[in-house]
């Protein structure tokens, strides 16, 4: 349905229990669905809210992910593992907790094709949107390249999309927004409208 309404990035998360404390949906379920969404044009952007994202390179390239997207709270060396990604045929994103200093984003984002700003406590979706996260949109598009996507995440809805986008970011993550409501292409299309 989503595919059909012109949605072609989906935001796969995936949690371990540990980093976060809900563990999701893992590759299998990615491998189930892969097929049909890459037929379509469709893309799969993978959030690895996990301890050991390397962990996970092997499974999710087997399943067709086209990107993965990890924390820098949970590795050393973000631009080694970034190199290591890219080894394997991924686009790679470097993600950033609320209460992480967006000034240790640009030094680490070297060899980064995206940098995703939480805009909530990664884990659960539903949550409100935190309002502060705006000046940190917008710190970030000021101080990375512009070739590099901005993607915000977590509690997205048609009353903030708008400015969500004006302060800089072009890669807009959308959960409950859309698969909290009836009518899924519906919803979708009216976020669009938002930025139209």
């Amino acid at each position: 349905m989503l595919l059909r309404a012109g949605a072609r990035v989906f935001h796969f998360d995936i949690g371990d229990g540990h980093f976060v404390e809900p563990v999701t949906v893992g590759p299998v379920v990615l491998h189930s669905i892969e097929a049909m969404v890459h037929r379509e044009g469709g893309v799969f952007d993978c959030h690895l809210m996990v301890d050991d994202p390397e962990h996970y390179f092997g499974a999710l390239q087997s399943a067709g992910a086209d990107s993965v997207t990890f924390h820098l709270e949970a590795v050393q060396d973000p631009p080694a593992l970034a190199a290591r990604a890219k080894a394997r045929g991924f686009q790679v994103g470097l993600a950033v907790n609320p209460e992480t200093s967006v000034e240790d984003v640009p030094p680490r984002a070297d060899g980064f094709d995206l940098v995703l700003c939480m805009s909530i406590h990664p884990g659960y979706s539903g949550q409100d949107f935190m309002p502060e996260a705006l000046d940190r949109i917008s710190w970030l598009r000021s101080a990375l390249p512009e070739r590099t996507h901005l993607q915000v995440d977590g509690g997205i809805a048609n009353s903030n999309i708008r400015s969500v986008y004006e302060a800089g970011a072009d890669l807009i993550v959308c959960g409950t927004a859309i698969f909290g409501m009836e009518d899924l292409p519906r919803a979708y299309r009216r976020l669009v409208q938002e930025l139209a």
